[in-house]
């Protein structure tokens, strides 16, 4: 057998370069690219190793922030539709815990990420070294076990030729939509510069085939027979249709059975607003047409979608009382959730499979004007929330009309993308779609932090789209670095921050909740109180984006919003624009939310949102 000397982080960079992805005939590169901090535990091994060995189609990319290099990756390997993703690589301690929070935003989401944490001597010898955990109960434990929840496939490699078995397995597991998500491969600091000799077909190209499997025929004839007799189906499709690049088979679909479709905030662009059975956002941030057709639901399709509580209003959303549910799914627990007759398979393939068995039926003439009505209907509180007429009580913008703003800016070569805090609520809901790509939406695990980092990784994905990383305050102070890797890589987004002074989404629901404000605004300590309610603490966000090399915007009204937005447009350079917007808010709620108050206490509106809390968990229901 012809081998090749080479060291285990050789070896490694060697095989991933040979690694591709196969959907539709189409080949592409499942690992495209290395993000990387290096440290003692990383740097003499692996770093010397991409120095070597990788073509510049592996590039190597430097990050500011583990966590953030993590969702980098996340947010390319969803652009990507999952056929490709970025390997993320640490040293030991500090740098590898800190992509633990990466790595569950992307299995969260069935992204997939590969992860080469740096991992202390397999040798042992020098032990304990510089950021060594020490376990009393084994000398084989280090922070990176810290992985393996969180972790789709987990290996440690104590041995060069543990290579050979481990990762083709982490590959497989990446390229597999039914079981992807964050792959991490431990590699002790010894062990990576150790040499083995390899057999020299390990580094022959390999690809992994993404079949678009149906499902069996039995399954589609029950579900045929089960939708034939619904009176008001919905279909509510999730991040799985972008995953199978399903969207115009989705359109085709429903306008073939006149089902309307509601989307998740992974699904968001599944299908238009503008279509005549686009009803948008449903669930807890949902529009009031998507909820009113989905409260009276007799069947559900859910479509790549892993039912949260988000969607599924915490199980208040489906009242019909013989609601049942049928759902598409290549990942067979998603597929079964809330008792569903399972259709296990790609979303695209099993679509049109069922589309022709179906051919001829639609729904019937007064679940179509239901659907019409309810649009019309949303059109009213939409414009209230979006067009408000005038600034908030403390003289500021709503962010919900910079939400409109902002989506006015946009076209169908761009995306905007959020996460966490206040945003998602609002954009879910009001935005209107230019394009299935234009809306980005990490909302699994709501990750405080990722959207410069994930903005980031849309534009190295897409280079040619307009990307804007949509944040507020809070998430911008916990992870804003990555604008310097956006400068270093000439890569242009545009950052826009809402700033209400503070955690301002979690201080609504806390005051929502019957609870008096604390500990979610931006204030100083009072000499007084002791307590964090004295004045706003003065931050210069501008300021801040500007000596991270963003070409900086400041923006109060429509007129200098639209003004700063256009400017940032046409400039060629990473941008930033700060807006503060009001505390208060016009927005609507059309669902409810299972956050429980206080069962016991003094405060007589803690009391009384506890009763309200016990009516309303009364419409729970368990679908089995």
């Amino acid at each position: 057998m012809k081998t090749i000397r080479l060291t285990t982080a050789a070896a490694l960079v060697r095989f991933l370069e040979a690694q591709y992805i196969r959907r539709d005939g189409q080949e592409h590169r499942l690992i495209q690219g290395i993000c990387g901090i290096f440290g003692h535990g990383n740097v003499t091994g692996l770093g010397q190793a991409i120095e070597e060995h990788a073509s510049p189609d592996l590039p190597y990319y430097q990050s500011r922030n583990e966590q953030a290099m993590v969702h980098t990756a996340t947010a390319f390997a969803k652009t990507k539709q999952r056929l490709g993703t970025l390997a993320c690589t640490s040293s030991v301690g500090p740098g590898a815990t800190n992509m633990v929070t990466g790595a569950a935003t992307a299995t969260v989401n069935r992204l997939p990420v590969l992860l080469l944490p740096g991992d202390i001597f397999a040798n042992r010898r020098p032990a304990p070294v510089l950021q060594q955990l020490e376990h009393p109960c084994s000398q084989e434990t280090s922070v990176n076990d810290c992985f393996r929840p969180v972790s789709r496939y987990w290996d440690r490699i104590n041995r060069p030729e543990q290579l050979l078995t481990a990762l083709p397995e982490a590959m497989r597991v990446l390229a597999d939509p039914a079981e992807t998500g964050a792959v991490t491969i431990a590699l002790p600091e010894d062990v990576q510069a150790e040499a083995y000799d390899f057999p020299a077909h390990f580094f022959a190209k390999r690809v992994y085939d993404q079949y678009r499997t149906v499902p069996v025929a039995e399954a589609l004839a029950a579900t045929t027979d089960l939708l034939r007799s619904a009176r008001a189906p919905l279909i509510v499709a999730g991040g799985g249709v972008h995953y199978a690049d399903a969207t115009a088979e989705l359109a085709r679909f429903a306008t073939a059975t006149g089902i309307p479709v509601a989307v998740t905030q992974a699904g968001k662009g599944a299908l238009l607003e503008s279509h005549a059975l686009g009803l948008g956002a449903v669930g807890v941030t949902g529009t009031a047409a998507a909820n009113q057709i989905a409260a009276r639901a007799d069947v559900v399709i859910a479509i790549g979608t892993r039912l949260s509580d988000f969607t599924t209003a915490s199980k208040t959303q489906f009242q019909h009382p013989q609601v049942r549910f049928v759902a598409i799914n290549t990942n067979a627990m998603d597929a079964a959730k809330h008792g569903a007759l399972p259709l296990v398979g790609d979303a695209r393939a099993t679509l049109a499979a069922w589309r022709r068995r179906l051919r001829g039926w639609q729904v019937p003439t007064t679940h179509q004007r239901a659907i019409a009505r309810a649009r019309r209907a949303w059109e009213k509180p939409w414009q209230a929330m979006t067009a408000p007429g005038a600034h908030g009580p403390d003289g500021a913008i709503y962010q919900s009309e910079v939400v409109r703003l902002l989506n006015e800016a946009c076209d169908g070569n761009s995306t905007v993308v959020h996460a966490s805090g206040g945003i998602p609520g609002d954009i879910h809901k009001l935005w209107r779609g230019h394009s299935a790509t234009d809306y980005h939406s990490e909302y699994g695990y709501s990750c405080m932090g990722y959207e410069i980092a994930g903005a980031l990784g849309v534009k190295i994905a897409a280079p040619e789209r307009e990307v804007y990383a949509f944040l507020g305050d809070g998430s911008y102070l916990m992870l804003s670095q990555e604008i310097v890797t956006a400068v270093q890589e000439n890569k242009k987004i545009t950052v826009v921050l809402v700033d209400n002074h503070g955690f301002g989404c979690i201080h609504n629901l806390q005051r929502g909740c019957g609870g008096r404000s604390f500990g979610n605004e931006f204030r100083e300590r009072s000499a007084n109180s002791r307590r964090l309610d004295g004045g706003v603490i003065p931050i210069d966000f501008a300021a801040n984006a500007a000596s991270l090399g963003a070409r900086t915007f400041t923006a109060t009204d429509r007129d200098s919003i639209r003004a700063a937005l256009a400017a940032a447009r046409e400039a060629t350079e990473t941008c930033f624009i700060y807006i503060p917007v009001s505390t208060a808010s016009v927005m609507q709620s059309f669902s409810w939310w299972d956050v429980p108050p206080a069962e016991v206490s003094a405060l007589p509106s803690v009391k009384k949102a506890r009763t309200d809390y016990e009516q309303a968990r009364q419409k729970q229901r368990f679908h089995y």
